[in-house]
């Protein structure tokens, strides 16, 4: 092969080369920008999840039917709280629920025995709050205005009651997605723990489900958008909600600052 033929080989090669790395190039152009605009669908999809997933836990804040007024029971703060415990307790444990909720019931089981002897010994004023966030998981029954109107009944009328109440409506909490317990369920169980006949014959009033609506409305507003949440002297404990030790250990920590 001559010189010249030579140098066309070579020339040929390094052109088919020089294309190859332009091809592969290309190739990987062509690959980082799809796997961009993929992750940018993505991100866009699990936004737009999470955005969905807030809307519905948050729920619309609720108003009251025209013509109702909420009337609030004894034993209660403005803010629709109600309150058990000593006033003069070192330590202000507010406590966001709903009935319906299943990690309130996670909460319960964990803390109910530390909070009871607390609020027994005088560490802990606490502020219980009943809501009705879930009302939508409870197929039209509104399980969860329905319990909280019970428990401001017996705040109102037997307040020594409420927390074994409370306890007793979390040891047979219904699964999210049913009618939850019947009216009559649910004033069984308020007899079971001692609360006295004629206040149990108030739950089938509702006479506090406006009062329960109005609070909802309140705490909703007022930035809280989940359940359970726990606050110790108005800040948000973050610690962990569903083991017997942490919350008491705060709550202790708190009463010695």
């Amino acid at each position: 092969m001559g010189v010249q033929a030579r140098t066309r080989a070579k020339e040929i090669r390094e052109a088919r080369e020089a294309e190859r790395r332009r091809a592969a190039n290309r190739t990987r152009m062509i690959s980082v920008v799809g796997g961009v605009i993929i992750l940018g669908l993505l991100a866009a999809i699990v936004i737009s999840l999470v955005n969905a997933a807030r809307k519905d836990q948050s729920t619309a804040i609720p108003t009251l039917p025209a013509g109702q007024t909420a009337v609030a029971p004894a034993n209660t703060t403005p803010g629709g709280a109600i309150v058990l415990g000593q006033p003069s307790a070192p330590v202000r444990l507010e406590v966001f629920v709903d009935y319906m909720c299943p990690y309130c019931g996670k909460f319960e089981k964990a803390n109910a025995g530390e909070l009871n002897r607390l609020v027994a010994d005088g560490t802990v004023r606490l502020e219980l709050y009943p809501l009705a966030f879930l009302d939508r998981m409870s197929e039209g029954s509104k399980y969860s205005t329905r319990t909280a109107s019970a428990v401001a009944a017996v705040a109102d009328k037997a307040p020594d009651k409420v927390l074994a109440f409370n306890q007793a409506l979390y040891e047979h909490q219904p699964a999210e997605g049913t009618t939850g317990l019947s009216d009559e369920e649910i004033a069984s169980l308020a007899r079971g723990v001692g609360v006295p006949t004629e206040v149990v014959l108030d739950f089938h009033e509702r006479r506090f489900a406006p009062w329960v609506t109005a609070s909802t409305a309140k705490v909703l507003d007022g930035g809280v958008s989940g359940t359970p949440t726990v606050k110790i002297n108005g800040t948000v404990f973050k610690g962990d909600l569903y083991t017997a030790g942490p919350l008491t250990e705060a709550i202790l920590a708190a009463k010695g600052q």
